[in-house]
């Protein structure tokens, strides 16, 4: 396998680690890329991209966008990228509770463990919804931070009983 394609496994991969959204056992499971084109170099620093049509499937985690950009610096995998009209990440946590999240940006940075959703912004889970255009996630404490940005955020929290059924 080429180093570019090696490390867009990885990255892909990293993105459906986030502990408070992902299922634990996703990141065990086979993944299956596919996009109508792949441009790609073979140096340690650059940008990998998918376009067209791309779908990322591994366990629970389905991720569809327009395009997605891996960025490399020194060899090691920097952030990806998913662009989108919108983009798309479904996934079901280890409670069994499933996540929805749409933007037309989707940023994941490695070194910070940071994903900012931009773009009509929309994050569905069993309880309740959070719309607004920015939207900041923390993967490792799982803290949720929207607006900031100028515009309003929106929530619809439902009852512990509606959420149920």
């Amino acid at each position: 396998m080429r180093p570019a394609a090696r490390d867009l496994l990885l990255l892909l991969s990293l993105l459906a680690a986030a502990p408070a959204l992902a299922k634990s056992t996703d990141r065990d499971q086979p993944m299956d890329i596919n996009a109508d084109s792949s441009d790609s170099l073979l140096q340690d620093n650059g940008m990998s991209v998918l376009e067209g049509n791309v779908t990322i499937r591994q366990g629970t985690l389905k991720v569809d966008a327009d395009r997605a950009e891996v960025h490399r610096r020194n060899g090691e995998i920097e952030r990806i990228v998913l662009i989108g009209a919108p983009a798309r990440l479904r996934q079901v946590s280890d409670s069994g509770e499933a996540m929805d999240a749409r933007a037309r940006q989707v940023v994941y940075t490695l070194s910070d463990e940071n994903m900012v959703l931009t773009g009509a912004v929309e994050i569905r889970q069993p309880r309740g919804t959070l719309r607004g255009e920015t939207v900041k996630y923390d993967i490792n404490t799982g803290r949720l931070n929207g607006g900031g940005d100028g515009q309003r955020v929106s929530m619809r929290i439902l009852p512990k009983t509606a959420a149920a059924d």
